[in-house]
């Protein structure tokens, strides 16, 4: 298995592994986080969206709306003039106050969904976060396909966060299944989960979403993000909509 990092999506292009890859999207605070969050609340599927424009279409065909811009749950202005406001927001710990089974998620985020939108020509693609990272390795590591670490970072820019959640999983996967990394970006995601000595929201307080979602009063959401194995399951990209890999 070979194994890349890229730290924010227009890298993604870039990249060096083309064929027969996964691609793992990674948004910790918080869309993917949210996604698996969503599913272990029981919702069917999620289908993620790079904009805004088609999720009152989407109401129309019974999917619940979830939509953040800037960490704030957005209200949609449908045609018409008609407002729709969005159910959710993209806050893990309110999907996980909620039954959502029979619920379809039409969901628009400010970085991950676009992520999961390049990530979508990948032969597969995954949602990883710290939520599901042993799930996540098990399954990386059952399949044996080289494996792309999609970095969502913050408009355009690289993240403490994400850049972290990939050496975490790059561990791993040295670890159980022999992995060999083949860019800088890998070796540094790695170094920097070293650095944070299995503590990874000690070494995320100074990051900078970390403050805005502080400033929003998320704090709640930010421990959520960074403690593992919260939701247990593997969500797979496929044909627009992520729904479980079923055991």
């Amino acid at each position: 298995m070979q194994l890349e990092v890229t730290l924010t999506p227009t890298l993604y292009a870039h990249r060096t592994l083309k064929q027969h890859q996964t691609t793992v999207a990674v948004d910790v605070l918080r869309a993917t986080t949210a996604i698996c969050a969503a599913l272990q609340a029981g919702a069917d599927m999620v289908v993620p969206l790079d904009s805004l424009e088609p999720l009152p279409r989407y109401r129309d065909m019974g999917f619940t709306l979830a939509a953040e811009r800037g960490g704030v749950k957005v209200d949609l202005v449908a045609s018409g003039g008609k407002i729709m406001a969005a159910e959710f927001g993209n806050s893990p710990t309110e999907y996980m106050r909620h039954d959502l089974h029979g619920h379809k998620l039409a969901y628009s985020t400010t970085n991950g969904t676009v992520s999961l939108a390049r990530a979508a020509d990948a032969e597969r693609t995954l949602v990883g976060s710290f939520a599901n990272i042993s799930a996540l390795t098990q399954c990386l590591a059952s399949d044996g396909r080289d494996v792309v670490i999609l970095c969502s970072g913050w408009e355009g820019a690289p993240c403490l966060e994400d850049t972290l959640f990939a050496g975490a999983l790059a561990e791993r996967l040295v670890t159980t299944a022999g992995a060999t990394l083949v860019n800088d970006s890998a070796t540094m995601a790695l170094a920097l989960w070293h650095a944070a000595n299995g503590d990874p929201l000690a070494i995320c307080q100074n990051a900078t979403h970390v403050a805005r979602l502080r400033r929003l009063g998320a704090e709640a959401d930010i421990e959520f993000a960074f403690r593992t194995d919260t939701c247990p399951l593997v969500p797979q990209l496929t044909d627009g909509a992520i729904t479980l890999i079923q055991p």
